[in-house]
């Protein structure tokens, strides 16, 4: 039998470690941005005659006056505010939908399990064969897939890419539970990123994390088998938002912190070289304890919650929006995106914008 010739060391080193193509000096530029909200305001008035509330214990505690909510009768949906929210951005950024290579959406609200949000925004706006997927990372579905975009543009595979945050919590809010009806509100944001050959533009750290073992402090159970063995019954309800209030702003509020830090130490940066912090619109005061922490100038760190309250996957890209078009974010800015949420996850984008 012909044996086959031997295989020199130099020849498996070639076949197994062949360097991944890449595309030198790129860089990723943000586009443009967009965003779309609910027309219904619900006030904390609104939420106190569901259930036993004020606005006065809802702003102190969390810095929130009204929120958007969707009304399917008018056929406001998930679907409806991310499809405007990516229109907005793709006209503020002059590129046609049918030039996307892909579009990603983060969103846990979807308005049908099958098929993905991304794959009928993409049919609704002409964006022709663009991949198309779904992150469902709760509250950091937004940055979370803007790393990733950033990432699939930055190697080489694609040039431009769609990406929205969207939720629409009050599909599974349980407006007599005071602990999540006064939080959450619906909304969209997006924006498109697009290759440039200025490679000083784009991400100087990132990171992505999760810890599965808190799932039970943030959760939607499907039925009942779904539900922990320790909860109580009577207040967690199938097909409804639970959440254990004070580990989640416990996590919150420490998660915030470090992450701040461990993205400006990877990035070798120090928390005055940052221009403007974006972050998560959870709650108010988990926002300042990490301005007083960190000793950050106030009209760095934007705040919206008291118009939006807290939107999830939505938050980050609608106040990325809002700083856009009120010229609060230029070219040339560092900026740095940060959101923790349910999984338990967390996740930072450190730009060079």
């Amino acid at each position: 039998m012909n044996q086959p010739p031997p295989t020199t060391p130099a020849a498996q080193t070639s076949a197994k470690h062949r360097p991944l193509p890449s595309v030198p000096h790129r860089g990723v530029r943000i586009a443009g941005t967009g965003m779309a909200v609910p027309e219904r305001v619900y006030t904390n008035a609104d939420i106190a005659t569901l259930c036993e509330t004020s606005d006065e214990w809802i702003y102190q505690r969390t810095g929130i006056r009204q929120r958007r909510i969707c009304d399917p009768r008018k056929g406001e949906s998930n679907l409806t505010l991310c499809t405007n929210a990516l229109r907005n951005a793709l006209e503020a950024s002059k590129i046609p939908a049918a030039q996307l290579d892909a579009v990603i959406v983060g969103t846990i609200t979807s308005d049908m399990k099958c098929p993905s949000t991304a794959c009928m925004v993409g049919a609704a706006l002409g964006a022709g064969t663009a991949q198309a997927f779904d992150v469902a990372a709760a509250c950091c579905g937004f940055v979370y897939s803007m790393n990733l975009a950033h990432d699939l543009i930055r190697v080489g595979t694609h040039r431009t890419i769609g990406v929205v945050g969207c939720d629409s919590v009050s599909c599974f809010t349980d407006f007599t539970n005071r602990n999540v009806a006064i939080l959450f509100g619906d909304g969209a944001g997006a924006a498109v990123l697009h290759a440039t050959d200025d490679a000083t533009k784009g991400v100087i750290a990132q990171i992505n994390k999760a810890d599965g073992t808190g799932w039970d402090n943030l959760f939607v159970p499907g039925w009942d088998q779904q539900i922990p063995d320790n909860a109580d019954r009577q207040v967690v309800v199938p097909g409804c938002l639970h959440m254990n209030g004070k580990e989640v702003f416990k996590f919150a509020v420490g998660t915030f912190q470090n992450l701040i830090k461990e993205t400006l130490d990877m990035g070798q940066i120090k928390v005055e070289d940052v221009d403007m912090f974006v972050c998560h619109q959870s709650n108010a005061r988990i926002i300042q304890a990490a301005v007083d922490r960190f000793g950050i100038a106030a009209t760095k760190v934007y705040v919206n919650i008291d118009r939006f309250g807290n939107t999830s996957a939505g938050s980050v890209p609608i106040c990325l929006d809002e700083l856009v078009k009120a010229g609060r974010i230029r070219e040339g800015m560092v900026i740095m995106f940060v959101a923790f949420g349910a999984g338990l996850t967390w996740s930072s984008s450190l730009w060079q914008v």
